[in-house]
């Protein structure tokens, strides 16, 4: 009897790791799937590795995307400022990666359908989103309509592709909670816009404060290594 396959997006986060978690615990044979894109927080692709050791993925795929080549993100373009300590706000924010979601579900559902799998996993979330629009249900939905569209597997085959958004109705201390009794070792992964070389927060972007209000609400003690 074949295992079930899944690809999973881990870009080496909080949010990613418990992903990939709770895809491991469903049973799935993990194809983890990290993309370099000319991000300025490059040391979540090292937590990635650690990640993927650590949950004896099935394999760890890693594409390089020059997004910084186009720019419009304070995460891929230098001469943006990523905010700090800022209060919340409905604006999307300077930190949004025009089309990087797009991007990363593409890749993924190439991955799936050349490796056989109709599962994908991806960490996104809607209550702690940060004004992200392709965090939200209804491009998830759309997403999926298109890969049915898309793709051979989809036209030809008795199946259809499954977005799997397991964190996308969940605040970010009930995240922590699921990974906590699911064996995520969170100090392993980096959050922060910002981390340098070491992987260690600035404490003070939007990540790190919705991560740590996250460990605060959860009672779980924080982690994370801060500059």
């Amino acid at each position: 009897m074949s295992v079930k396959k899944a690809v999973v997006l881990l870009s080496g986060g909080l949010d990613s790791t418990t992903c990939l978690a709770m895809a491991t615990e469903q049973g799935y044979a993990c194809h983890a799937l990290s993309v370099s894109y000319g991000q300025r927080h490059d040391a979540e692709l090292v937590a990635a590795e650690r990640i993927a050791r650590h949950f004896h993925v099935a394999e760890h795929q890693h594409i390089h995307v020059n997004l910084d080549a186009i720019g419009g993100s304070a995460l891929t373009d230098a001469n943006i400022a990523v905010p700090q300590d800022q209060e919340d706000s409905d604006d999307i924010p300077v930190t949004y990666v025009p089309a990087r979601n797009t991007l990363f579900l593409s890749l993924a559902l190439g991955m799936a359908e050349s490796i056989g799998a109709w599962d994908i996993f991806i960490g996104v979330n809607a209550v702690d989103y940060s004004g992200y629009p392709d965090c939200r249900p209804a491009y998830i939905e759309s997403f999926t309509a298109l890969a049915k569209l898309a793709t051979r597997a989809g036209v030809e085959g008795t199946q259809n592709f499954v977005v799997h958004t397991p964190l996308i109705h969940l605040t970010k201390a009930e995240i922590i909670k699921r990974g906590i009794a699911l064996g995520v070792k969170y100090e392993h992964t980096v959050s922060c816009y910002q981390a340098d070389k070491e992987g260690r927060a600035c404490g003070r972007c939007d990540a790190c404060r919705l991560r740590k209000q996250g460990f605060f609400e959860s009672g779980v003690p924080d982690p994370t290594r801060y500059q």
